[in-house]
């Protein structure tokens, strides 16, 4: 068994190149409650989406060449009215990176971008902005869930106060994080994404491209602070991955680090897991066959919807059992 303090540092060690200038960059509140913020957001009946449009649409004011080397991308999950915020978000980011980079961004949202959005946005940097709506089958309860059971779940989170419990909207955020951004179209041609949220500071220069040091080390996943899960959000989670490392063996890396995320040698899960409202790392993870199999084998459990499952501690689990150690 790992004691606490020592896990975490062996941990932060992959990510040591630039956790110390990120480490204000990322507002925990920020992604659990812009999803939870909408008027649909507990409207069991109802989904959200505009499934009418779903186009890219691409915005791009005179730019700059790219100057990073690495095929990357900024990947922004957010609604049109989240725009405020992240204009701070993005001016930060420009003015203390990537301006000296010039990596492009991918806006993604579950909803067509307004004008408005695509103007102040692409008026922000000299990189390449580009916007796609998430499609239908990427934001929506699939035909294997039970929705009365799922109603009478949430309802009974939301009377326990389990926090988002009853939202259905953030269940789909959620499910989208885990499985799909990495299969949007826009983020074919890229191999690494650097994921920003609305309200996030940078509050340092960043000098050095994380990406590229990414690349040239090897190092598949960072991230900038490690917290414990909601219990009540993921009750049959841990068995579930029990179940998956049972049926697939051969998927799990045998230098993988079981030791973060449990105390027993895999008997429970210790609730740890990696705050991925910040995170950065390679996209070819989660297109490998391990987390594919992972994920599909999650989705049929039905644990986005009749629990509260979070991408932070399915990226997590993913993360510690099929990379190394280094990565």
């Amino acid at each position: 068994m790992f004691k606490r303090n020592i896990k975490y540092l062996g941990l932060a060690v992959t990510t040591l190149f630039f956790f110390h200038w990120v480490l204000n960059a990322t507002n925990p509140k920020s992604g659990y409650s812009r999803f939870e913020s909408s008027e649909h957001s507990d409207d069991f009946d109802k989904e959200i989406v505009n499934h009418e449009e779903q186009k890219v649409i691409k915005h791009n004011p005179p730019q700059s060449t790219q100057h990073g080397k690495v095929k990357a991308a900024f990947v922004v999950l957010i609604r049109n009215s989240d725009l405020q915020d992240f204009r701070v978000s993005m001016r930060q980011l420009e003015d203390r990176f990537n301006r000296k980079y010039n990596y492009p961004y991918v806006f993604l949202n579950d909803e067509p971008f307004t004008e408005e959005f695509k103007k102040f946005t692409s008026a922000i940097t000299k990189a390449k902005t580009e916007y796609g709506v998430i499609p239908k089958e990427h934001w929506s309860v699939p035909n294997w869930i039970d929705m009365d059971h799922a109603k009478s779940s949430m309802e009974k989170m939301r009377e326990e106060h389990v926090i988002y419990g009853g939202s259905l909207s953030y269940r789909h955020m959620c499910r989208f994080e885990s499985g799909f951004f990495y299969r949007h179209h826009l983020l074919d041609k890229y191999d690494y994404y650097w994921r920003v949220e609305p309200g996030v500071q940078f509050y340092c220069d960043v000098d050095d491209d994380p990406f590229l040091y990414m690349q040239n080390n090897d190092i598949k996943y960072g991230f900038t602070i490690s917290l414990y899960e909601y219990p009540k959000t993921i009750p049959t989670l841990w068995d579930t991955v029990k179940e998956f490392i049972k049926e697939y063996p051969e998927l799990i890396e045998k230098d993988n680090l079981m030791e973060f995320i449990s105390n027993d040698h895999g008997e429970t899960y210790n609730l740890c897991h990696f705050w991925s409202n910040f995170e950065i790392g390679d996209l070819n993870l989660w297109r490998g066959k391990a987390y594919t199999e992972f994920f599909s084998f999650l989705d049929k459990k039905g644990g986005f919807f009749y629990e509260r499952w979070g991408d932070a501690p399915v990226h997590s689990i993913a993360a510690a059992l099929f990379l190394k150690k280094h990565q």
